[in-house]
């Protein structure tokens, strides 16, 4: 019995259906592949209406081509100690912008990162394990901080993968204090954050145990205002006045509001107040409102600005700031993220703002400087001469563009030096738990090494010695007092400031109430 006919007609017609199916499976399997592919890399997918590529990477995928020569480096080095069992460090922070100043200080971060593993690897004689670093980019303002964290979380799991710890958190936002919150108390991985200042995302005596396994290296917003405070001791309260971004969700704001309004306790107006664009890169129109708002500086008998506020409203602020009309000195004193007008190519025909009339004196608290401890006098307590030597040393060896460099380096503006000695911490406290048997610590391990590091524990870092008080928080850390040179365009170092009024003694001692 047939079921089908036969013949040619049939047959033909059958395979011309079969062809259409095929074609409209063809179209449609190929429109899924061009409007549904969100893969970059191995680790790195698309996200957000932009569809830019986030993710973690060991340096096979570059998310900019700045980032291109030191990604090149890292990967190499994780290939070629890739059969040693390595630990793995991760190095968590933004790095695609569409402000060139910033792709620039996230090129300097990834490169200070690098340095800190090269070091580990080649100039700590032998010391084990050998460290991996892997690159995690959570997106713009850390928008995309979860999914890229659940990625870290998978690799300290994995037994193969081993990450011991996050490094280098570098913005002070809600979304930071979530990643950093989801990897610690969620996952119990050890975290040290690296530029991050904000004085809320810490453990305290009031909140120990916040954020378990959390240290950071970076004076808060708090010691540096305590040390701009005792480098300006003799700045009269009634001569100030505040000048803050009012905007919330912001916790490098929220916390420099609060330091600047206590440093100018005493003070005969009230702060002026703006508020910034919610994307803080965002120009905005806030040059308008600064432009109104001089006339009542001119008016008052401030001699000293505090101003609490990102880098971007800080460059609007002192370009109408130059354009008064008074006859007036001006110093404006603010907070470590100032650093970024070194490099804001919009301020570069701007710096003649600084020297108008009777010109402004920019001052503000650097993370870190090379001038700190590269001199030839009697060291200091508080930092290491050697210690910023053997990364002066790193940066000049690989800071060109040849095929073994990773681009040209910069120490002058601190990112580099910060997020070294993030890495270089972590890094101690992996190997400080690697002994007798234990090839790879745990996590747990790590965390409680921490613990540890201070006295004669301490982590020598590039920008100063690294004390970890029992909250994980750097005790009297060395601060830089520098201010914006027209003339040099740069940075130029005043001299060190210590949060607690005094330098720490030669066993960087951890006194009880400061």
């Amino acid at each position: 019995m047939k079921l089908l006919p036969d013949g040619r007609l049939y047959r033909a017609l059958v395979l011309g259906a079969a062809a259409v199916v095929l074609g409209l499976g063809g179209y449609f399997l190929v429109a899924w592949l061009v409007t549904d592919d969100t893969g970059c890399a191995h680790g790195v997918e698309k996200r957000g209406t932009k569809s830019e590529c986030t993710g973690v990477t060991d340096g096979g995928f570059h998310f900019t081509e700045a980032l291109a020569p030191v990604f090149g480096r890292i990967k190499a080095e994780n290939d070629s100690i890739a059969d040693k069992s390595p630990a793995t460090v991760a190095l968590m922070i933004p790095m695609i912008s569409d402000n060139p100043a910033e792709q620039h200080e996230f090129t300097e971060q990834v490169q200070g990162a690098y340095l800190a593993q090269y070091r580990a690897n080649h100039q700590a004689n032998g010391q084990r394990p050998p460290i991996r670093l892997l690159l995690a980019n959570p997106g713009r303002n850390y928008e995309f901080w979860e999914p890229v964290a659940q990625q870290l979380a998978d690799a300290a799991t994995s037994p193969t993968e081993n990450l011991r710890a996050v490094t280098g958190i570098n913005i002070s936002l809600k979304e930071t204090e979530k990643a950093i919150a989801f990897l610690t108390a969620g996952k119990g991985i050890p975290v040290v954050a690296g530029p991050m200042t904000a004085d809320d995302i810490m453990n305290s005596a009031a909140r120990p145990h916040a954020y378990p396994g959390l240290a950071r290296v970076a004076p808060s917003n708090s010691d540096q205002a305590a040390a701009l405070g005792s480098f300006g001791s003799d700045i009269k309260p009634a001569e100030t006045m505040v000048v803050e971004d009012v905007r919330q969700d912001d916790n490098y704001l929220t916390t420099l509001r609060q330091a600047f309004e206590k440093l100018a306790k005493g003070a005969p107006h009230a702060p002026e107040t703006f508020r910034s664009p919610a994307d803080f890169n965002d120009e905005g129109n806030l040059s308008n409102d600064f432009h109104q708002m001089v006339p009542d500086i001119c008016s008052s008998d401030a001699k000293t600005i505090y101003f609490a506020g990102r880098p971007v409203q800080l460059r609007q602020f002192l370009i109408e700031l130059g354009r008064r009309n008074c006859a007036k000195h001006y110093t404006v004193i603010s907070g470590s993220h100032a650093s970024t007008l070194t490099v804001d190519t919009k301020f570069q025909d701007q710096w003649g703002s600084l020297t108008a009339g009777s010109g402004i004196t920019v001052r503000y608290a650097a993370l870190a400087h090379p001038d700190s401890w590269s001199g030839d006098g009697p060291e200091t307590p508080g930092g290491s001469r050697r210690a910023y030597k053997e990364l002066a040393d790193l940066a000049t060896l690989f800071g060109n563009t040849s095929a073994t460099g990773i681009g040209r380096t910069s120490l002058s503006d601190s990112r580099t030096i910060i997020t070294y000695d993030s890495v270089t911490t972590a890094i101690s406290g992996i190997r400080n738990d690697t002994v007798g048997k234990v090839e790879m610590p745990t996590l747990d391990e790590v965390a409680n090494s921490w613990l540890r590091l201070h006295g004669g524990n301490r982590v020598n870092g590039a920008g100063g010695w690294i004390c970890l008080d029992q909250y994980g928080n750097p005790y009297n850390k060395a601060v830089a007092i520098v201010h914006l040179d027209p003339v040099t365009k740069s940075a130029a170092f005043d001299r060190l400031a210590w949060p607690a009024g005094r330098a720490p003694d030669a066993n960087c001692s951890i006194r009880t109430g400061g």
